[in-house]
């Protein structure tokens, strides 16, 4: 009779075929590297994770890109951990998975994050072990040595980006941290095209030919749109922006039934590379809005820094009883012309 396999034994014949799917995806090219994707998301996952599938199509996603089990790769501001629990098996062995995040600074908020992101990567240490945390700065300043990665992929930060007016150092950044050649992959909220573009992208939607004007700005080129994250439900006009969609729900219970018939906002998907011949200077702003120049960070968007809360998300309207009518203690036939009441 077989004994039973133990927890170790068990974690260890997990990691023993995500790798053997790993090294086949090496050489095998985009199939392999789908067939080790759902060998990731078959595992054990958060449930909220599972039913973020349907809207966030990881695999599909990540193919897009053109990922690899030996990609290099800086995922930025991974806050809750959903592309971090599927990267980083598969490029565990072969690649490399950086986290860059925040800087804490005096946030507790922030620093209540980052102890979270690292207990995620303690508590699978067969899976994450090999995860490096870095610090994305918000100055433009350096992540990594230059051209240490091959990939850089960015999940609905770009709005963030703008609210704090740092989107031009933020992509300043990863243009160093990418290898020539490199590719940048960007997801964001995507915004009514028959509107013009708010820069400081109050209510989360960002234009995707702003976007694509914006990161080419930069230096990159773009090479490939998706619309694998497209969800035509959604009308983007709505009390509080995009938080009103799940998985926020910024209204709470209000509408919450219409909300989640939605779905998830619809998101474009861009992918760039960082050219080999790199240029002199980033290209220049074409279109007919106004270019985005440099940023100051809280300068015209907000004047609140990187913190639980976003400076534009709509907040709930108070709705406070009406105030009592004061009663004079004289009797109105005593009292004489243009006489009010005493204030209390």
């Amino acid at each position: 009779m077989r004994a039973p396999l133990t927890a170790a034994k068990a974690a260890a014949a997990t990691l023993m075929a995500l790798t053997l799917l790993s090294g086949c995806a090496t050489t095998a090219g985009p199939r392999a590297t789908a067939r080790a994707l759902d060998a990731i998301l078959a595992k054990s996952r958060p449930e909220a994770d599972r039913k973020q599938d349907r809207y966030r199509h990881p695999v599909r996603t990540l193919l897009f890109f053109g990922i690899r089990p030996q990609s290099r790769v800086l995922l930025v501001w991974p806050s809750s951990g959903y592309y971090t629990r599927i990267i980083a098996p598969l490029v565990r062995r072969r690649g490399r998975l950086y986290a860059g995040l925040i800087a804490p600074g005096h946030s507790a908020f922030l620093a209540a994050r980052r102890a979270r992101y690292r207990r995620l990567l303690a508590s699978r240490p067969h899976l994450y072990n090999r995860v490096r945390v870095v610090t994305f700065p918000l100055d433009g300043g350096q992540v990594l040595p230059p051209g240490s990665v091959d990939m850089v992929l960015t999940f609905r930060d770009l709005h963030r980006w703008m609210a704090l007016g740092v989107a031009r150092q933020a992509f300043a950044t990863i243009y160093r941290a990418l290898a020539p050649g490199g590719v940048l992959g960007v997801v964001d909220n995507r915004g009514n095209p028959s509107v013009a573009q708010d820069p400081c992208a109050r209510n989360g939607y960002v234009r995707q030919d702003y976007a694509i004007r914006l990161i080419e700005s930069a230096g990159f080129r773009l090479v490939a749109t998706s619309e694998v994250n497209a969800n035509p439900r959604d009308t983007r006009n709505y009390p509080a922006g995009v938080w009103t969609l799940p998985p926020t729900y910024r209204l709470g219970r209000i509408g919450r039934a219409r909300y989640a018939a939605i779905g998830e906002s619809d998101r474009f998907t861009l992918k760039f590379i960082k050219p080999r011949a790199a240029a002199s200077r980033p290209a220049r702003w074409r279109g007919g809005e106004r270019a985005p120049m440099r940023p100051r960070v809280n300068a015209s968007c907000s004047t609140t820094s990187v913190s639980g809360a976003h400076p534009h998300r709509a907040k709930r309207p108070v709705r406070r009883p009406p105030r009592p009518r004061r009663k004079s203690p004289v009797p109105a036939s005593q009292r004489s012309p243009g006489t009010r009441a005493p204030r209390r």
